[in-house]
Order: C-alpha cells, then structure tokens, then sequence
C-alpha cells in the first residue's frame, strides 16, 4: 500500500497560476509520453509516487494521449484508484480535448459536441467525478470561438471541470476567448504552450504578455525541447533516442551542425552555475514571474528527482541571460 512522504510539501515551490487562488508546484508532471500501452506500468506507478513524494501534485493528460489515445488516462486511472484515492484532494489532475481522438466529424477539433463527448469519456477512462483544469487542446479555425469557449462554460457549470485553460493558442486569439469566458464567469487561469530556451513563440506571437496582462498562469510544456536541452544529445544521437524511434517531434537536423554547437556552449554555461543542462533549462523559464509552472516529462523515476533540482536555483545574472541569448540563436 503506497503511504506518501510526510515531508513532500517541504520539497516543492508553489506558484500562484495566474491572479487565482490556486498554486501549482513549479514542476508538474507531464503524461504525454511512457504512459500508453507501450509503457511499463511498474515504472508508471514509480514515476507516479516519486513525483508526489517530492510535492509535484499536478498530474497532466489529454484524451489522446498514448499510445493508443485514450491509453494513458486509462492507465493514470488504473494508478489512481489503486494508489492515490486517500490523496484525491491533494492533487490537481488536468486533461484537454481538441486533437483527433475518435473516426468521423464529431472527434476532432472544438465543436461542443467533441468536447463534452470527450471529457465524459477522460472522467471515466480517470475514474473521476471531475477533473481540475479542462483545456481546448488547439484554437479551432471553423468553429466559432464562442461554442468552444461556452463548451468550457458547461464543463465547469456541471461540476465536470473546476478550472479551464487554453493550449496553443496565440495571444490575439487569447485575448478574445478570455474575454468570452469572463462574459460567461468561467474561472480561465491558465495557458498551456510549448516554451523554452531554443522555443520562443510565447514571446513572438504575444501570449506571453496577453498572458500576463490578463492575469492569466502559463505552463510550459516541452521546457526541454524534447531533450536537447539535456545531455543527451552532447555527444551525437543514441540509438534509442526518439529520433530514431520515431521522428515526428525531433529531427536529426536539431542536433546536429551549429544548433548542436549552441547546446554545447548552453551546457558549459550550465555547468559554471553548478546545474546540469536540464536543470538550467528549467530554472530559466522559473525565473520569470509570467511562468507558473514547467511540465515535464519523464521515462524514469530518476529524472523527475534531477528535473526538481532546477527550483534550488532560478537566479540568473544579466550576463547569463545574455548569452542563453546568444546560443540560442538558429
């Protein structure tokens, strides 16, 4: 019978998301990858209790998540009922709808029909009465923003969601679904994009400060760009790195040539500040007041100990920021 660490909260930093009440630990645990069918579900369940015993208390999903989509929400339920049920209350869970999950014109996207046909499905592959955060997965071109922001607006008004967020999107599109969903008093706190070092969309595309400005968290997910912000790419690609099993996120060409160049100097900087390249990563983002939390990942419990490393120092001097600057650079 799993018993969690007394001492967990002493290990962990909270952040405010946003201007609401709830705090989110500054590392979350993402469940995008090694949580599907192909997992191992022993090392799911140690991942799970280590990420816990050390005060991470957010656990994130989306429905096709796997694979096969569907199969991690499964398996984090399996986790849950067995393990974490005297814990329900100490964690906050999150899902999101708006990626293909299911054949024909009703499984994809934001229509209200998809996302609320989806969220039933991911509380009972969870096995919960309700989720934390509920997001939209990805800003729909075809369908008004106004029957996906009211979509959201249901999920929260029937209990089936206590929060909601928004993922992908940019900061136009932001600013006019925030204002939707104010008119509709849903509690909007938080925005899911990819951001990191060698990612900076947030900052071109004006999330970042339309995020800001409305009072709205940010969570980063990728925050180390799919491992090249590790060293496992330092000294050429592993036969077992996901480029070679699977090449959709990450190319050959990320690693190599000058990017690869520039990973090495980021490292050797990382290294003078005492932290690994990952833990480096993630206390960049931290350090800036806008970010609630980083979402990542993990294959082993391991990594989750040295990802949570990163909130034992978030101070950069203005000379550091400058040249994570200038070896960033494409």
């Amino acid at each position: 019978m799993y018993i969690a660490d007394e001492k967990r909260y002493e290990k962990m930093v909270y952040n405010r998301c946003g201007k609401s009440g709830l705090m989110l630990p500054a590392v979350s645990f993402g469940l995008w990858h090694n949580f599907g069918d192909t997992g191992n579900y022993a090392n799911m369940e140690e991942m799970c209790f280590t990420a816990f015993d050390n005060g991470i208390t957010h656990f994130d999903l989306a429905n096709n998540y796997g694979p096969k989509p569907g199969s991690a929400e499964k398996n984090f339920g399996l986790i849950l009922k067995e393990h974490f049920a005297p814990y329900r209350d100490e964690m906050i869970i999150s899902t999101k709808a708006g990626y293909g999950m299911w054949e024909g014109p009703y499984g994809d996207w934001g229509s209200r029909k998809y996302l609320l046909a989806s969220l039933d499905a991911s509380l009972k592959r969870l096995g919960l009465d309700y989720v934390d955060i509920f997001y939209h997965h990805r800003p729909d071109p075809n369908t008004p923003l106004e029957e996906t922001m009211g979509a959201l607006a249901s999920a929260v008004s029937s209990g089936k969601a206590l929060y909601v967020g928004l993922s992908n999107y940019d900061g136009p599109t932001l600013e006019k679904a925030s204002a939707i969903l104010d008119e509709l008093h849903v509690p909007f706190i938080i925005n899911q994009n990819c951001y990191n070092i060698l990612n900076r969309t947030v900052e071109n595309n004006g999330l970042k400060d339309t995020s800001e400005r409305l009072g709205k968290g940010i969570i980063c997910f990728s925050p180390l760009a799919q491992g090249r912000l590790t060293d496992k790419y330092l000294n050429g690609i592993p036969a077992d790195s996901r480029i070679k099993t699977d090449g959709r996120f990450l190319r050959e060409s990320d690693v190599t040539g000058e990017k690869l160049e520039g990973i090495r100097k980021l490292n050797d900087l990382a290294a003078s500040r005492g932290q690994t390249l990952a833990e480096m990563a993630l206390a960049w983002l931290l350090h800036d007041n806008a970010i609630t939390s980083v979402l990542a990942g993990a294959s082993k419990p391991s990594q989750i100990l040295d990802n949570i490393k990163a909130v034992e120092n978030i101070s950069f001097t203005d000379e550091e920021l400058k040249l994570i600057n200038e070896y960033s650079r494409d």
